[in-house]
């Protein structure tokens, strides 16, 4: 029986890690068909945003109260895998509590420590759900915000939910395992009961023993199981942001937020016309696009960005152009990019690798100029954002596409370009005549 056990847990964890491993290649696929661009500078201070960023989670407290419940599960999180290594080598080499007899003393003290993150990550869990579906805070709620409904809000509480279960099961199967120690169970080695599934140990002191060694065996599966299926899960969650807050906040933007990056291909063209460079002639007579229409437009660490988006609807909770009504939410565009790079990956996926054009783009079909038009491009997106994404970035390229390549802005804007294209200024008069004003002033 021991054997098969050994088996069946060999075959679940080769399939969770055939499953992970899919995904992980469509999705690294998928960012790397983004434009090159070099976010190698200044290791040492990307180091240190990484660490103060993703790993101490500064920005989430901001808000003390949610920032300390979110540390809780991400800690949990973290934490509580460390005793998952040894539910899976037990399944591996058919023991029990491997590290027990290694650890002597020490084992029952780092179990505590992991059954009271366990208890924290449930009671957390459940606040959070109270939060989202009954208190209903507002920028969590898809009636409010139309890019949450469906898949997003289901996903939500079934991430949720699926926490509160994994506990559950954790607490209730040392539980079951701490009255068969006390039975002296061959194979239960004794190590005391523990923190918090010594609470639960009442509901089952009058099973028979048959009945608990099942009930142990059978809590032990789902809980391991549950977490090979939640790690395949994730990896199509917005809480894949668990592992991509690291290397995203690694290759933030480290330039001021209020610098705006030009396009070299027209901060040339500026230059010759003002005489400050001369044409290359070894330059292409046309350039390929202005700005982005579509996510192999943008660059790759713009759809890493949008994979490591957390929808958690701050960006648009501050964001001027949403709280005054406009179409504008910075957190839809960034989910609107990431499903257009889920629909890219299935196509290539479908097509052996290679991506075959299936009519639709980023821009248009998914983001709107409505939309794009909105934006004041204050920043207030990415100074809000606890994991540095910056839907400006995408915003701005997307713009651009749409008024160089497409010639679609409201006939404002249009006057101030044909004045700056020929009168290097926003307004209509002859450069020669700049300084008038002074002199009538005079």
């Amino acid at each position: 029986m021991q054997v098969v056990q050994q088996i069946l847990f060999l075959l679940a964890l080769a399939a969770a890690g055939y499953f992970i491993g899919q995904r992980i290649k469509t999705i690294r696929n998928t960012i790397l068909l983004g434009r090159d661009e070099d976010r190698s500078d200044r290791p040492e201070e990307r180091r240190a945003m990484m660490l103060r960023i993703a790993f101490g989670q500064q920005k989430m407290f901001d808000r003390p109260l949610i920032g300390l419940m979110h540390f809780v599960v991400y800690a949990g999180f973290l934490l509580i895998n460390v005793e998952v290594l040894e539910i899976v080598l037990d399944g591996l080499l058919g023991t029990h509590r491997l590290f027990a007899p290694i650890l002597g003393d020490t084992y029952p003290l780092l179990i505590n420590f992991f059954e009271t993150m366990a208890f924290g990550v449930l009671v957390v869990c459940v606040i959070f759900l109270v939060r989202r579906n009954i208190t209903k805070v507002e920028r969590l709620q898809s009636t409010r915000h139309r890019e949450l409904s469906g898949f997003p809000e289901i996903d939500a509480n079934t991430i949720l939910f699926s926490e509160i279960i994994l506990m559950f099961f954790l607490l209730s199967m040392n539980a079951a395992d701490s009255v068969l120690q006390s039975r002296g169970v061959e194979h239960y080695h004794p190590v005391g009961t523990f923190a918090f599934s010594g609470f639960l140990k009442p509901i089952f002191e009058g099973w028979n023993t048959t009945a608990l060694i099942a009930y142990e065996r059978l809590a032990w599966w789902l809980h391991i199981l549950g977490i090979l299926a939640f790690a395949v899960y994730v990896t199509y969650s917005k809480h894949l942001h668990i592992f991509l807050a690291f290397p995203n906040t690694y290759f933030s933007n480290l330039e001021a937020k209020g610098q705006m990056a030009n396009m070299p291909s027209v901060t040339q063209e500026v230059k010759i016309m003002l005489g400050l460079e001369q044409p290359d002639s070894d330059a292409p007579a046309e350039i390929g696009r202005f700005g982005a229409k579509d996510i192999k437009d943008l660059t790759w660490k713009n759809l890493m960005d949008a994979y490591s988006c957390t929808e958690c609807g701050r960006c648009t909770s501050q964001c001027p152009a949403n709280l005054t009504g406009k179409a504008l939410s910075p957190r839809k565009i960034m989910m609107d990019t990431r499903d257009r790079l889920e629909e890219v990956g299935r196509n290539m996926t479908q097509n052996k690798g290679q991506f075959v054009d299936d009519g639709k783009s980023l821009y248009g079909d998914y983001i709107s100029a409505e939309e794009l038009r909105a934006c004041t491009t204050c920043n207030a997106c990415v100074q809000e954002c606890p994991i540095n994404i910056s839907p400006l970035e995408i915003i701005l390229q997307l713009r651009r596409y749409q008024i160089m390549e497409e010639s679609d802005a409201p006939g404002s804007w249009n006057a101030m370009f044909s004045n700056l294209e020929n009168n290097q200024a926003p307004w209509k008069f002859s450069p020669a005549d700049r300084f008038n004003w002074a002199q009538k002033e005079g």
